[in-house]
């Protein structure tokens, strides 16, 4: 029974699925050769690949530059004390809505940042904060 258990879970988890594993790896390969991967250890990878899962939001919080604002001005205060009571998926949904990416992809986490700026609007009661993702920009009216 051992032997048929072994040889089942072998089949199973790495016979069956060799082919499929063999295109995917060659295509892979294609666009990223495998001596550039070979640098990184696992953790490294995933973490490169897939973002950091946990975030120091106080952290991010120093790494912010702000334009046109400072960060005494009642308009940063409040954002950050209504963004520091937000549940940890309501903080990843803004990540997501700043950056594109619920996580921080390749980027050690002491040094990702954005950028707070003034938009200059007429009437910025009328204004809803907007960003520029590929430049990490979020604009909030006053």
């Amino acid at each position: 029974r051992k032997e048929y258990v072994d040889l089942y879970v072998d089949y199973m988890f790495n016979k069956s699925v060799q082919k499929p594993f063999q295109d995917f790896m060659q295509g892979f390969l294609r666009g990223c050769p495998a001596r550039s991967w070979k640098v990184f250890l696992p953790e490294e990878l995933q973490v490169l690949l897939q973002g950091h899962a946990t975030f120091d939001w106080c952290l991010l919080e120093k790494n912010v530059i702000y334009v046109e604002y400072k960060k005494s001005d009642q308009t940063i205060r409040k954002f950050w004390t209504v963004f520091h009571k937000l549940p940890e998926e309501k903080k990843k949904m803004f990540l997501a809505f700043l950056s594109g990416s619920d996580r921080i992809t390749g980027y050690e986490l002491e040094h990702f940042g954005f950028r707070i700026k003034d938009p200059h609007v007429e009437n910025p009661d009328e204004s809803c904060p907007h960003a520029n993702t590929c430049h990490l920009i979020l604009y909030l009216p006053r």
